[in-house]
């Protein structure tokens, strides 16, 4: 039986540059590129993932490391940029000579980088990305274990009747992930029949929604899904309060930060639904209650914002995979790491990670299935609707 490498409490987060051999030799440590947004417009994500990854990497290498080696991040930032991101991902493969790659967020910045996988032959765990392409496209170096866009919708559509949903509207980010949402979403709503209306883009760095809220309030819809960075979700619901839009809000992508939403938004989030990945309100209600609460309380520890975990949680699940995957294959070689990868099973903090092939045939992307979960924000904080406490 294979012993997983985090299945509770870790108390310990001492980051070890080296670890002694029996023979009392100093081991390497092994490489792992990891590409976020750590500048542009969604920075604060791209930072909060990195936190996580930081956690999960000192937590490991405090047990010992990986089969006697300790991990070490090599951590680029792509801006919030494609062309950046593709950047990074040769810098880290060609230069630094890391074995294996997490990123890189956004579905675009993904999507730029995973020629360079092929290219080089190095796999890539994608933490966030949603956009179907990215398992769909026929790459066998990307292993995803955040939701697609689809699954979110599946995961939503069980409650539609429960949230009095009759018609849609949508706004979101003009990218491959706010348009892969648009697609899933609005298909979802017209197989059960219901109403889908306006859709509205936005550009990433866009400040003023007014325009896009205008329409979206004389479609006559009831609700409004909404899929963007948390940034940007804080003015849509100021300024959707500023002109009396007053339709049910419902964020997308598990990258909303309800907390953070809170203290930006105020009365203007009040309501609001979101759909997340982790809940760092409930750590007991988490699949691995234990490791959901060592995680917030390590991750309070290092001053970290709490309105980061939402986010922070995909950087440590995305580094627990790597590790896991290396301990299996007994080496750090990109292609035994990507054929260990299909044969990864642990419990991360978002539930158990182990992939299913997607995509073209023989040329299959790995896709886990995620837990999915959705939170509102009712008088200033973070609860449980009363249709998912049933």
């Amino acid at each position: 039986m294979r012993r997983p490498l985090l299945t509770g409490i870790v108390a310990l987060s001492t980051t070890l540059a080296v670890v002694p051999t029996g023979g009392g030799t100093m081991e390497p440590p092994i490489k792992i590129g990891v590409i976020e947004p750590l500048s542009g417009p969604v920075a604060a994500s791209g930072n909060y993932v990195r936190m996580g990854a930081e956690i999960a990497r000192d937590w490991i290498n405090a047990r010992g490391g990986v089969n006697g080696r300790p991990l070490r991040l090599l951590i680029e930032d792509d801006k919030s940029d494609p062309k950046e991101a593709a950047s990074a991902a040769e810098k880290l493969i060609v230069r630094d000579g890391v074995p294996v790659l997490m990123g890189a967020w956004g579905s675009s910045m993904t999507l730029a980088a995973m020629p360079k996988l092929e290219e080089y032959g190095v796999p890539m765990v994608v933490e966030t990305s949603s956009a179907a392409a990215i398992t769909k496209r026929g790459n066998p170096w990307v292993f995803r274990i955040s939701p697609t866009s689809e699954m979110e919708a599946l995961g939503v559509e069980k409650y539609l009747d429960a949230l009095g949903v009759r018609q849609a509207d949508f706004m979101a980010v003009n990218t491959d992930w706010g348009r892969g949402a648009v697609l899933a979403f609005s298909g979802m709503l017209r197989r059960r029949g219901l109403g889908v209306g306006t859709v509205e883009y936005m550009d990433q760095a866009a400040t003023d929604m007014s325009a896009q809220l205008t329409k979206i309030k004389s479609a006559g819809g009831d609700t409004l899904f909404l899929t963007t960075g948390v940034e940007q979700i804080t003015l849509v619901l100021r300024q959707a309060q500023e002109q009396r839009v007053l339709v049910r809000v419902i964020t997308t992508g598990g990258s909303s930060s309800p907390s953070q939403l809170v203290k930006q938004a105020g009365a203007a989030a009040d309501g609001s639904y979101h759909i997340v990945f982790f809940m760092p309100w409930f750590p007991e209600a988490m699949p691995a209650p234990k490791l959901a609460q060592a995680f917030v309380a390590e991750w309070t520890k290092r001053g970290n914002p709490f309105e980061g975990l939402t986010e922070g949680f995909r950087g440590h699940d995305g580094i627990l995979t790597i590790a896991e995957a290396i301990r299996v294959a007994g080496s750090p070689e990109p292609t035994a790491i990507r054929d260990s990868l299909w044969r990864v099973d642990v419990m991360g903090l978002n539930g158990p990670i182990r992939f299913e092939k997607d995509g073209p045939p023989g040329r299959e992307s790995g896709q886990s299935r995620p837990s999915i979960f959705v939170v509102q924000i009712r008088d200033g904080k973070a609860a449980l609707p009363a249709f998912v406490q049933k």
